[in-house]
């Protein structure tokens, strides 16, 4: 004779179930490079609004464009 017991909960091991693939080492690099790329963009356009009175005007943004573009000279 045998017992057999039922229940509702899940024996998988937690880890696996929770765990995320991890993305490709380039995919890593490239994010990383983007990111740092971001952040000095920003840098330069606050060191540019500070530089320019702050206030954003079209003229501003216009030229703040062209220069992230590389059309005219560096920030």
């Amino acid at each position: 004779m045998s017992t057999l017991t039922y229940t509702n909960r899940d024996y998988a091991p937690r880890e696996a179930a929770s765990a995320r693939p991890k993305k490709p080492l380039w995919r890593r690099a490239y994010d990383a490079i983007m990111r740092s790329q971001q952040r000095r963009a920003e840098r330069e356009i606050a060191a540019y609004l500070s530089s320019h009175g702050g206030l954003l005007t079209d003229d501003m943004e216009r030229e703040i464009m062209l220069r992230l573009e590389g059309r005219r000279g560096a920030l």
